[in-house]
C-alpha cells in the first residue's frame, strides 16, 4: 500500500514542482536585483549597493559544504519547508526594518541570513526533485522549472518593481518598500503551509555517515575535481565566460535609473519594471528555449565559440546608451530586450559546457555542483568592484571597461580543447 500511496505522489510531480522553483526564484532575485532598485531608492551610494548585495551572492557558492551538512542532519522536505518559514520571516523583519535610522545596516544582516536560507532551500528542492521523481519525469517536467524559476523573476523585477513605483507616488518610497518586503514575506509563508500538505514524505531515512565520513567523502570529491583533464583551463574560462556580466549585472539597475544629469537613463520603477524586469525576462525565456535547439542542431563544440559571442557582445547596449542617453522609451527597450534575449541564448552555452566537459566521472552530480558553485565567484568578485569602478570611470568609461572584459574569453573560445566527446 505504501509503494501505491509513493507511486501516486511521484505520478503529481505538477503539485510542487512549479511552486518548489518559484519559490528558489523570488529570494534570488529580491536579493541579488530587487535589493539594489530598493537600497538606490533609499538613498544608498553605487559603492555601497553593488559591494554589498554582490557579496550577498556568496551563499550560494557554499553549495556543497552546505549540501554535505543536508545530507547527515534532517530530510530535504523538513528543510524546505523551514528555508520557506525562515525567508517568509526576514522579508518581514526588512519590512519593519527600513523605517530605522541604522536600516542598510540591518537589511543587509537580514538579507545575509535570507541567502544562506535561499541556497539551502535551493539544494532542498533539488534534491527532491531528483529523489521524488523518475528520469522520465525529470526530462518532462525540467520546462516547469524554468518556467515558474523564470515567473518569480518576471514577479520580483518586474511586477513588485513597477508596483513599488505606483505605490511610491501616493505614500512615498519608503512605505511603498515595505509593502513590497511584506508581499515577498506573505508569498513565501503560504508557499511554505501549501508545501507542508502537498511536499511528498520521504519515505525513510538516507542518514548513514558520520560528518568526518562526510568529510572524507568531500575532499575526495575536490581532489578528483582539481586533478581532471583541462581543469584549470576550464575553470579560467567559465570565469572569464560571466566576467563582463558580473561587471555589469549590479551597475545596469542602477545606470538605467540614475538621472540623466549623472550620465543615467532615468528610467522610473514603473518603466523598469515593465521593460527589464519583464519583457527582458520573457527575452531571456526565449533565447534560451532557441539556444537549445540551436545546440543540440549543430553540437557544442561546433557552436561554442558563437555562444560566446552572442553571451558577451550584447553588452555593447549599455555602452550605447551611456554614449547616447536616448530618452525614446522604445530605443531603450529595444536595446535591453536584444541584451536579454542574447544573454539567455548564450547562457545555455556554459551551462552544458559545466555538465558535458567537468561534470563527467565518477561525482557527475558533485562537481557539476562544484563547478556551478565556483562560477557564481565569477559574478560575485567583479560585481563588488563594479560599483567604485563605475564611480571612477562614470557610466560610459565603465561599460567601455565591460566590453574589453569580453575580449578574453571570446579569444579563448576559439582554441578551448574538449576533454570529452558530446556523443558521450
Amino acid at each position: 500500500m505504501k509503494q501505491t500511496n509513493n507511486t501516486v505522489q511521484k505520478a503529481n510531480p505538477i503539485k510542487w514542482v512549479p511552486s518548489v522553483y518559484f519559490g528558489m526564484g523570488l529570494p534570488f532575485v529580491a536579493l541579488s536585483i530587487v535589493s539594489v532598485l530598493m537600497f538606490k531608492d533609499l538613498g544608498i551610494g553605487n559603492e555601497d549597493i553593488t559591494y554589498w548585495t554582490s557579496l550577498l551572492i556568496l551563499p550560494w557558492s557554499l553549495k556543497p559544504i552546505f549540501s554535505l551538512v543536508m545530507e547527515i542532519f534532517g530530510t530535504k522536505r523538513q528543510y524546505l519547508i523551514i528555508t520557506e518559514m525562515v525567508s517568509a520571516l526576514m522579508f518581514g523583519l526588512i519590512c519593519f526594518a527600513l523605517p530605522l535610522p541604522s536600516f542598510f545596516a540591518i537589511s543587509l544582516a537580514l538579507m545575509g541570513v535570507l541567502a544562506v536560507s535561499g541556497s539551502t532551500h535551493d539544494i532542498a528542492g533539488d534534491g527532491i526533485y531528483m529523489q521524488e521523481l523518475s528520469a522520465k519525469q525529470q526530462g518532462e517536467y525540467v520546462g516547469w522549472q524554468g518556467a515558474f524559476y523564470n515567473l518569480a523573476k518576471i514577479l520580483t523585477n518586474g511586477g513588485l518593481v513597477y508596483l513599488a513605483g505606483m505605490l511610491s507616488k501616493t505614500m512615498g518610497l519608503q512605505t511603498a518598500w515595505m509593502i513590497i518586503m511584506a508581499i515577498c514575506a506573505a508569498i513565501m509563508f503560504a508557499l511554505a503551509v501549501y508545501h507542508f500538505f502537498v511536499l511528498p514524505k520521504e519515505a525513510t531515512s538516507t542518514k548513514g555517515k558520520s560528518f568526518s565520513e562526510g568529510m572524507k567523502d568531500l575532499l575526495e570529491v575536490i581532489t578528483s575535481f582539481f586533478t581532471k583533464k583541462y581543469i584549470w583551463l576550464y575553470l579560467v574560462f567559465i570565469f572569464l565566460y560571466r566576467l563582463a556580466e558580473g561587471l555589469a549585472m549590479k551597475v545596469a539597475p542602477l545606470f538605467l535609473k540614475d538621472g540623466v544629469e549623472v550620465g543615467g537613463i532615468g528610467l522610473s520603477n514603473e518603466t523598469y519594471g515593465l521593460i527589464y524586469g519583464t519583457a527582458g525576462t520573457i527575452a531571456f525565456i526565449l533565447g534560451s528555449i532557441l539556444s537549445g535547439y540551436y545546440i543540440s542542431h549543430f553540437g557544442l563544440k561546433r557552436v561554442l565559440s558563437s555562444l560566446v559571442l552572442i553571451f558577451n557582445v550584447p553588452f555593447v547596449v549599455y555602452l550605447i546608451l551611456a554614449i547616447y542617453q536616448p530618452s525614446n522609451l522604445w530605443w531603450v527597450g529595444t536595446g535591453i530586450v536584444f541584451e536579454y534575449f542574447s544573454y539567455g541564448f548564450g547562457f545555455v552555452g556554459i551551462t552544458l559546457f559545466m555538465m558535458q566537459q567537468i561534470a563527467p566521472g565518477k561525482y557527475q552530480m558533485a562537481h557539476y555542483a562544484f563547478a556551478n558553485s565556483l562560477m557564481n565567484l565569477s559574478v560575485m568578485v567583479p560585481g563588488m568592484l563594479s560599483g567604485k569602478l563605475s564611480t571612477m570611470l562614470g557610466y560610459e568609461g565603465f561599460f567601455g571597461v565591460v566590453m574589453v572584459a569580453t575580449i578574453p574569453v571570446i579569444l579563448l573560445s576559439f582554441f578551448l580543447p574538449f576533454a570529452h566527446k558530446e556523443d558521450k
